[in-house]
Order: structure tokens, then C-alpha cells, then sequence
């Protein structure tokens, strides 16, 4: 199903949402809605699909574009596989089926976008047969293609870049079609919510200051407490989930939206991406509980100082301790994310790092085997130096690396059992998805953490 803007132009735009991945749980479209506000406000009448929602068909892409008869069809691409080395699941042939199911039924033009297609932009595009790709930052660009588009005016080049720039009010609330966020609200109980972009860590695998910058680009506080108030008064929703890269930025700029949130009397069950931090104290730890703060993902990434040094992070294996502890102190639950095989990895930091992960209490843990390499990391160049990666070699495919110091087999072989008496420490990280899936079906709201680490502690 599908929902229409009130609109001053006659011209429609369709909008897809490609996303198929509900590992742990479905997540619902911000990108894309988003990208649907900025159009809203420029005064074109744009429709939503969401491919996940009308259970991947392409019958429905089919009857859903034709019934709309769009100037222009938009396809937003989250995720380009699931990074997922010991249970792959790989998306852009699904991307090219949906385009093709579009262009069987309409004349419009196709423009690719979104995350996963800004990190290999070119291979997509001639992978898809779409006929235009916005890589970056969408909102404006994909306004001024829309208004040339109109005009019947096109560009000559297929690729068009733009650079991060929006900041404070210019970054666009999204766009939450009832619709499309019931089933997000039915199927994983959660909304969500971005509050800033850019990333300015040095993390050797990550992708989000390529795709955001380095620069923190934050949304108004204010801004953020409003989208909050109106999914509780007008949707219902339950639970909040802030998928900014970090929400406890180096800057400090979180701390105005939890005073903000505070201010406002504001208390939902919310979560978000955390990075160990000393500076985040007790005091800030009980205000963002009293606002509803209810779980925490922290990114770990690396379970032994030797190899949190490779991965360019700047924390301590003790500081994870102590951060996770900090954040039981308060009754907040906690996951952590690992991948065990990156550089420095060697047979003792591998040992290390899962006594390290079997000594923190309280928290629900997964394991990744090997990182996947993303174009233009200081991995990617890492990968060529040692000659994984060959010179123009064609990145769409998943490559893992793994340190030359380690055995893939043995690795796996290693976590499965090191791992099989801890419930809470999940190998392959999505072991257990069919049982979080089954509890939000009956209700349940959330990450649902909290259920592994009760597990464990049953045991």
C-alpha cells in the first residue's frame, strides 16, 4: 500500500524503498522519507512504496507504478549486502529486479540513491540498468533533478555528486507515511529518528564520513523533541531508535537534545549507537534514562587493545568494561557489536578478545566473522597493500578481510564453540532472529536485548 502528498505540481514522483534486510529487526526507511519531505516541501505530489512492506513482490512494483503513472521513479538503496561473511545475503540483483519491474510498466526515468548506492555507485547503476544515480547527500539534489525533470530537461551525465552540506533546520524531518511506519511499528516496534549526521572517528572499515563527511551536521535540538511528541501523540509509537552513526558525538552536541528532551518532560523507550566515552558521567547517564533511554549498541568493533589500535578506535578494551558497566549501573541494557579477523588479528588476540567478551556482565554480544571492505576505506587500501584487492576489481560482490595471521575455518570453528554456552553471545550474529522477529509479532517493543541477557542469566 501506498500513500499520496497533497501536492502544487502536477508532475508525480514514485519513490521506492529497496530494503529487504530484518536482521535483528526491520528498520523503518528514514532515507527515503526523508528524501519524501524535501520533495513534499517543494510542492511535488510524491508517493511512497515500500518493497519490504508489500512483501517483496514484484507484482505489486508493477501494479503500484503503473496505477501512479510517476515523471519519475526514485529508488532508495540501504544496504548493498547483509556483511554478514557466515550467512551472506546480497541485495543489488533484488534492486535490479525492481527496477526492471518499473520500467516494464512506465516510460519515467529511474534514479538510484541511498547509502548503499553511493559506496559503489557506478558498478550499481550498470548492474540495475537504472538510469541515473544520486550519490551523497539527496535532499537538494534530488529536488533540483526533479524540478529539471519536469521541464523534461535531463543531464548528460548519469551520475550526479553532491557534497554533505545541510545543517540545523535544512536537514528535513522525515516524512512518516501512516501506512508504511504501522508496519515498521507492528513489525519491529520501533521508529526512527536521525538527530545529526557526519562522522569524525577514524575507524578503518567505516563508510559514514565518506557518505556524510567529517564535520557533525546537527538537526535543532527542538526539531528532534518535536518529531518525538508527534509519533507518541499521532502514531502511538512505543519505542524510538536514533540512527545517527554516534549518537554521543565527540562534540557534545547530544547532551542539548537530552536537556531538551528533559525540558519537555519527554519519556519514550528510545536506543541508539554509542562509543565508549569517559566524559559521558553518571550525571548524563541518569538524564538520559529519565527520558526513557532503555538499551544502548555500542560499538566495539574489536575485543582486545591490540586490534581496537588496528581498527583506529580510541578506547581500551577497560574502557568498554567500565562503559558497560556504567550503563548497567543505570539499568540500561547493552549489545555489543565484534569482528573478530581484522588487522592485528593473530590465534592470542583472538583468545584474549573472547575472554574479554565472556568477562562483561549484563550484555548481549555478536560476533562477525571477518569485515566486509568498503570502497575508499583506509581498509579498502589496506586490502590492495596486501594484495587482497586487486586495481579496478569490481567491489559489489562482498569481499571479507581477514588478517593473514588467522585461518578463516579455524576462526569459525573457534567462536561456534567458545561461544556455545553463553545465550547472550551470538555466533553467526543473526542466530537468533527468527525468535526476536516471533516477539515483536506478539508485542513486544524494542531491541529486545534485554530477553538474551535473561536468558543468559537463567542458564
Amino acid at each position: 500500500m501506498s500513500s499520496d502528498f497533497s501536492s502544487r505540481h502536477p508532475f508525480k514522483i514514485f519513490l521506492i524503498s529497496a530494503n529487504i534486510a530484518t536482521s535483528p529487526y526491520p528498520v523503518f526507511p528514514i532515507g527515503v522519507s526523508m528524501i519524501a519531505a524535501a520533495l513534499k516541501n517543494a510542492g511535488f505530489d510524491v508517493q511512497l512504496f515500500d518493497f519490504l512492506m508489500e512483501g517483496c513482490s514484484l507484482d505489486r512494483v508493477r501494479e503500484a507504478v503503473k496505477a501512479a503513472s510517476p515523471g519519475l521513479i526514485g529508488i532508495s538503496i540501504r544496504n548493498i549486502d547483509n556483511v554478514n561473511s557466515a550467512h551472506e545475503q546480497r541485495y543489488i540483483d533484488g534492486v535490479a529486479g525492481i527496477v526492471q519491474a518499473a520500467k516494464a510498466v512506465s516510460a519515467a526515468p529511474v534514479l538510484l540513491g541511498g547509502p548503499g548506492f553511493s559506496l559503489i555507485a557506478d558498478e550499481i547503476l550498470d548492474r540495475t540498468g537504472a538510469d541515473y544515480g544520486a550519490v551523497g547527500e539527496g535532499e537538494e539534489l534530488v529536488c533540483s533533478f526533479a524540478k529539471n525533470a519536469e521541464q523534461g530537461i535531463y543531464p548528460a551525465e548519469r551520475i550526479l555528486r553532491a557534497e554533505p552540506g545541510l545543517h540545523h533546520d535544512t536537514i528535513p524531518s522525515a516524512y512518516y507515511d501512516p501506512e508504511i511506519l504501522s508496519y515498521y511499528l507492528k513489525n519491529g516496534n520501533m521508529v526512527s529518528i536521525q538527530t545529526k549526521r557526519g562522522c569524525n572517528k577514524n575507524c578503518v572499515y567505516c563508510s559514514y564520513p565518506i557518505l556524510e563527511g567529517r564535520k557533525l551536521r546537527v538537526r535543532h535540538p527542538s526539531d528532534v523533541a518535536d518529531d518525538m511528541e508527534m509519533l507518541v501523540r499521532e502514531h502511538k509509537a512505543k519505542y524510538i531508535f536514533f540512527v545517527d552513526s554516534l549518537f554521543n558525538d565527540s562534540e557534545g552536541q547530544y547532551r542539548e537534545l537530552v536537556y531538551e528532551m528533559h525540558r519537555r518532560s519527554i519519556f519514550i523507550p528510545w536506543t541508539a549507537f554509542f562509543t565508549p566515552d569517559r566524559t559521558l558521567d553518571d550525571e548524563m547517564m541518569a538524564l538520559m534514562k529519565s527520558t526513557g533511554l532503555h538499551s544502548a549498541e555500542i560499538g566495539a568493533d574489536a575485543a582486545s587493545d591490540t586490534t581496537l589500535t588496528a581498527m583506529g578506535k580510541d578506547f581500551t578494551f577497560a574502557d568498554i568494561h567500565d562503559f558497560n558497566d556504567r550503563f548497567a549501573r543505570h539499568g540500561v541494557v547493552t549489545a555489543h557489536y565484534y569482528m573478530f579477523g581484522g588487522p592485528g588479528e593473530t590465534p592470542e588476540t583472538v583468545e584474549e578478545g573472547i575472554n574479554n567478551i565472556r568477562s562483561l556482565r549484563k550484555t548481549a554480544n555478536f560476533m562477525f566473522l571477518g569485515i566486509r571492505i568498503l570502497p575508499d576505506t583506509p581498509l579498502f587500501y589496506l586490502a590492495q597493500r596486501e594484495g587482497l584487492i586487486q586495481p579496478g576489481q569490481p567491489m559489489v560482490e562482498p569481499i571479507y578481510y581477514f588478517s593473514p595471521q588467522v585461518d578463516r575455518e579455524r576462526l569459525h570453528k573457534t567462536l561456534t564453540e567458545r561461544f556455545a554456552d553463553r545465550f547472550n553471545c551470538v555466533f553467526p550474529p543473526d542466530a537468533l532472529d527468527d525468535k526476536l522477529h516471533l516477539l515483536h509479532k506478539l508485542g513486544y517493543s524494542g531491541s529486545m536485548y534485554d530477553f538474551l541477557i535473561k536468558g543468559a542469566s537463567n542458564k
